[in-house]
């Protein structure tokens, strides 16, 4: 007899059955990596059955055994229970049948497949991760905002290819990764929308010929929507490449971070400097003081990135075919995920402990000629002179200044009538009072009032927008939490009356 004494009940594929063979032990391992997804597995056991008994499709004992053994699982640790019990994703029918026997344990996979299973238990197990990751963006985002404002007045040099460009301040600049991290939100809630849709009840691609109630294990489980096609619902690929591309495009948005802030704490910019908690030292360079923090957050973003090309060569996949090498994605998904909530843990404890030199930026933001665009703009205001004339004039001061060892600070007007000479034949007799005005890097930033400008009064009035967005974000997701949860009540409510029902 082939069937299994229901005790040592080891899953569907034994040797005898439709194979001759067992299976190789390595590739059993391989299979069973579900971990990270046994939570999730375990709601889906208890949606589907709450689904077979109102839709009569097993009967309401057979039910009432099989939900109080999943509630007697629930005792310890889910994901402990099921991995000591084995089966990967099909623990639940495992436990059951060994502790049911197969007459009872073998009911409750009527309709179902590997397939939904699988697929139903990665999606509960990314929104999740999803909404995590947004209160740690969101944590930043607000810690980004605050320091955006507390250093509205914090001068410093803007640079475009490493080379100082024009002034502005470092709340302008925080302000822009708050920006990023905006649109980050905005691309992880979209993917959330899109993961949280129910496949459940596709099997494998086409359904089953009972009449599953596929819209009602949607709302037990919290999904917004059920996948309206079978076959979508199982075999298209797009939505883990979707993930893994927006995880990666924040990935290396806090590595472009990163490396602003590593090259700002260097000996040469001495703009900022990382908590000694965050650092590490040589063991033969005494006076090293290492940034390790993001160098780290660098790391994680390249393996996100590869995490990335793993999942668009594994998912390009003709639809029909492979299955088993979509294992990659899900393992670079969950890599990810795992390293994004350590490093934005990281991020929202030293991004408020830097210290900010004030005075070496607002020093450094006139020392090299960022203000030039403003001098060249003051003959333009008064003198009436075409832009580019103006702007070869200054050009020739830069040189001469720079030939000459002279700082900017200390230009006169008779260096701007020299280089307008060169230029043009004539002096152009530039008041010291608008040459003046227009060399102070302060005064280059406040009079940047314009539309999302770093002028400090223009930093204040924006970060209410910043503020309004976040806080309108953190709605959505208080919401999205909500529905997750009152389908879960909804889940244990029907749970209860089944078994309370005689």
């Amino acid at each position: 007899m082939k069937k299994q004494n229901f005790r040592n009940y080891r899953g569907y594929r034994n040797a005898g059955i439709r194979l001759r063979e067992e299976l190789v032990p390595s590739l059993a391992l391989q299979k069973e990596r579900t971990e990270p997804y046994l939570y999730a597995f375990h709601m889906f056991d208890k949606a589907h059955m709450v689904m077979l008994a109102e839709e009569n499709l097993i009967s309401k004992d057979a039910v009432r055994q099989l939900l109080s053994r999943l509630r007697e699982m629930e005792k310890e640790d889910i994901t402990k229970a099921r991995l000591e019990i084995g089966g990967g994703m099909h623990s639940g029918e495992q436990f059951l049948i060994r502790s049911l026997g197969e007459d009872i344990g073998g009911l409750f996979h009527l309709g179902r497949s590997s397939g939904d299973l699988w697929e139903v238990g990665f999606r509960i197990f990314a929104r999740d991760s999803l909404l995590r990751l947004l209160a740690d963006i969101f944590k930043l985002r607000s810690i980004l905002i605050s320091l955006g404002l507390e250093h509205a007045d914090t001068v410093m040099p803007g640079y475009s290819h490493g080379q100082h460009a024009q002034p502005t301040t470092w709340g302008h600049m925080l302000l822009s990764w708050a920006s990023v991290l905006e649109r980050d939100s905005e691309r992880l809630l979209l993917a959330f929308r899109h993961t949280n849709r129910s496949p459940a009840g596709a099997a494998i691609l086409t359904g089953s010929d009972f009449p599953l109630n596929r819209k009602r294990v949607a709302q037990l489980l919290g999904f917004e929507q059920v996948e309206k096609n079978t076959f979508d619902a199982i075999m298209s690929h797009d939505l883990k490449m979707e993930i893994t591309s927006t995880l990666a495009v924040l990935y290396l948005n806090l590595a472009r971070i990163a490396d602003d802030l590593m090259l700002f704490s260097t000996a040469e910019y001495n703009y900022i400097e990382f908590p000694d908690r965050f650092c590490g030292t040589s063991s033969i360079m005494m006076q090293k003081k290492n940034p390790y923090a993001p160098q780290y957050i660098k790391g994680a973003a390249a393996e996100a990135a590869g995490g990335l090309v793993t999942s668009l060569l594994v998912e390009k996949d003709p639809t029909s075919f492979p299955i088993m090498d979509r294992d990659s994605t899900y393992k670079a998904v969950e890599h990810t995920f795992s390293n994004l909530a350590r490093d934005l843990g990281w991020m929202n404890e030293f991004m408020p402990a830097l210290t900010v030199h004030k005075d070496r930026m607002q020093e450094q933001a006139g020392a090299h000629w960022a203000q030039a665009t403003d001098v060249a703009g003051a003959l333009v205001r008064e003198h009436g002179l075409a832009w580019r004339t103006a702007h070869q004039i200054i050009g020739i001061v830069v040189r001469l200044s720079e030939d000459r060892n002279i700082r900017p600070s200390d230009v006169t007007p008779a260096l701007i009538d020299e280089a307008s000479i060169e230029y043009m034949g004539r002096p152009v007799g530039l008041s010291a009072a608008s040459l003046k005005q227009a060399l102070d890097p302060v005064g280059v930033v406040n009079r940047r009032a314009i539309f999302g400008g770093p002028a400090p009064s223009e930093t204040q009035t924006r970060v209410g927008d910043y503020r309004a967005l976040l806080e309108k974000d953190k709605q959505e997701v208080e919401r999205l939490q909500a529905c997750l949860s009152e389908g879960a009540g909804k889940l244990e409510t029907a749970i209860d009356k089944l078994l309370s029902d005689t």
